[in-house]
């Protein structure tokens, strides 16, 4: 496990989210230790988050964290031509937002997990009842390809 979440503000921006989409009640698939879970839900949105690795306590994940963490960011970096350093300009910078939005997240998984905004499970299956939830998040397209396969994918501009 490599766990490595996104904040609040690359959610926003990655998929386009108005004031409108956050009024909704969302599900984001393999949303990982990131800190959108956290900060939308104190806001008060409605949203849960569904990955395996909820399956762990939150001082495993840190643990993982730690472990991996100075590898994933010299990785990024010896790979940094593959990147768009537009909103996030360096590696150094990127550490820095990614480690915020995990310690959000350390801090609110047991509460979260608790109130059922966290839970451990993957696709293609999902415990959730059909229509549940008004917008499905997930930045894993091939993921989203096994369990859509004649979806039509789009974009949301605004």
């Amino acid at each position: 496990m490599v766990p490595w979440g996104r904040s609040y503000d690359e959610y926003l921006a990655m998929f386009s989210l108005s004031p409108e989409n956050l009024g909704l009640k969302i599900l984001g698939c393999g949303d990982g230790p990131a800190g959108f879970n956290s900060i939308l839900s104190r806001r008060g949105g409605a949203i849960v988050s569904v990955d395996p690795v909820y399956a762990f306590s939150s001082e495993q994940i840190k643990e993982r964290i730690d472990a991996t963490f100075a590898l994933v960011l010299e990785q990024t970096a010896g790979n940094s031509d593959e990147f768009l350093w537009e909103t996030i300009p360096s590696v150094e910078e990127l550490g820095r937002v990614r480690m915020s939005a995990m310690t959000e997240f350390l801090q609110d998984f047991k509460q979260g997990r608790a109130e059922g905004r966290y839970v451990a499970g993957s696709l293609p299956r999902l415990p959730f009842r059909n229509r549940e939830f008004d917008l499905v998040l997930c930045s894993h397209l091939n993921e989203m390809l096994v369990v859509l396969p004649q979806a039509e994918l789009f974009s949301q501009t605004g």
